[in-house]
């Protein structure tokens, strides 16, 4: 039974739709190859929990704005519910359910016991000041009090969200207790219970990933890094470290390119500087949307979802597709590339990363411990390789890509905990 919506007429399709579509079909493929029957297949693809608010901000001049906010708790047969939390204006209920769905799929591709969730308010940060920010943030968490907690649903940051967005989420919830609760969030302060390696926990994962899809030495293999922001620009610094050639990033400013290599951390401190990547002197410039299609060995789209689609995957010439980005690469897009001989590490092995240190976050909160870096490194690797392993592994055995071979096994452990836990009443 296919669990794909109706098709809509493709004006009205928002990005939101179209990444939750995109979720649905990898599922369905799973769940293909898997076998599941019809009612399994409705319960795993159906959110648990969904949740829309109204948060009203109140302006520094004194105007009074009203935003939507949204969780949605995908699955949580595995434990707890866990899930970024982003600021963007575009979000709604469709993209967090996408978000949710494929988190399910993660945690359970990596073996963290977490089942899938996701937060969203529909908002530009960057039109708010800093104070307007925090009022949106606890009033949005003071409306979804009731599905949060460490023992029920932990938020961790995301697109537009940061360490100090956390720390806001945490002291509310806090309040609301009586006594501090670290727990609640992950990606917090060090200071306040956060881990050490979680900032750059997802773009480390990227880096592991691309250096275990190579399968030789990263001396000389070039790289163009869709989205210079939290993910992407720290992904970049990471591969560069390992010996890879950096030749082109974008950002919302726009692109830059140089053939010898970019300076990525020149680069990385000019973008803080300046807000963006775009004018960079030791650099040319690069219409953002033709970075897709370089001549490089790799291409890290680590922007926002469907970057590449039917319309410029016949372009892509990179060998090596690695995901920083939550579905940056279409249904459609994913054919045509499999079909080209292209390689793609799907993001829900690829930026893994950052799961899998706010997993190790919330232990030492639970724990009242700490662990250092080197630590925490280690434990991330070691997820991350055996996670590739399995995947690469069953791809092999079954003739499937990376994609498909990820979801069977995310899937299959999901479907493996419901049919042990059975059905209440």
């Amino acid at each position: 039974m296919s669990i794909m919506v109706p098709s809509t007429t493709p004006a009205l399709i928002t990005p939101g739709r179209q990444a939750l579509d995109s979720a649905l079909h990898q599922f369905d493929q799973a769940a293909g190859h898997l076998g599941l029957d019809d009612g399994l297949r409705t319960m795993l693809a159906t959110p648990r929990r969904s949740l829309t608010v109204s948060v009203p901000v109140r302006r520094e001049d004194g105007r009074l704005d009203v935003v939507q906010g949204f969780r949605v708790q995908h699955n949580v047969s595995r434990g707890p519910a866990k899930g970024g939390l982003r600021f963007h204006p575009t979000t709604d209920l469709d993209e967090v359910t996408a978000l949710a769905m494929w988190m399910t799929w993660k945690c359970a591709l990596v073996g963290i016991p977490y089942g899938g969730a996701k937060g969203g308010v529909a908002v530009d940060p960057a039109g708010l000041t800093t104070r307007e920010l925090e009022r949106l943030t606890r009033r949005y968490v003071s409306e979804i009090m009731p599905l949060i907690g460490p023992e029920k649903d932990i938020p961790a940051p995301d697109v537009g969200t940061d360490e100090q967005t956390m720390a806001w989420i945490m002291d509310t919830y806090s309040v609301s207790a009586g006594y501090s609760v670290p727990g609640v969030v992950t990606g917090k302060p060090t200071t306040l219970g956060g881990s050490l390696g979680r900032t750059g926990a997802t773009s480390r994962g990227v880096q592991i990933a691309v250096l275990a899809a190579l399968g030789r030495s990263p001396e000389g293999v070039t790289v163009a890094v869709q989205g210079f922001g939290k993910v992407g620009a720290l992904a970049a610094q990471y591969l560069s470290d390992a010996g890879c050639k950096i030749v082109a990033v974008s950002d919302v400013t726009g692109a830059v390119h140089a053939r010898g290599g970019l300076d990525v951390a020149r680069l990385r401190a000019y973008a803080t500087e300046t807000g963006g990547v775009r004018g960079f002197h030791h650099a040319d410039a690069l219409d953002r949307d033709d970075l897709l299609e370089l001549d490089v060995d790799v291409l890290v789209p680590a922007a926002m979802e469907s970057a590449i689609t039917e319309v410029n995957a016949p372009r892509v010439r990179a060998r090596l597709i690695v995901e920083g980005a939550n579905g940056p690469t279409t249904p459609e897009a994913d054919e045509i590339l499999a079909a080209a001989g292209t390689t793609v590490v799907p993001d829900i092995l690829a930026n893994a990363g950052g799961v899998i240190v706010s997993y190790l976050e919330w232990v030492q909160n639970m724990q009242a411990y700490s662990w250092g870096s080197g630590e925490v490194e280690v434990k991330l690797r070691d997820l991350m390789l055996g996670a590739f392993s399995d995947v690469r592994s069953l791809a092999a055995e079954r003739g499937l890509t990376l994609r498909q071979a990820a979801h069977v096994i995310g899937v299959g452990r999901v479907a493996e905990a419901h049919q042990m836990r059975g059905l209440y009443p």
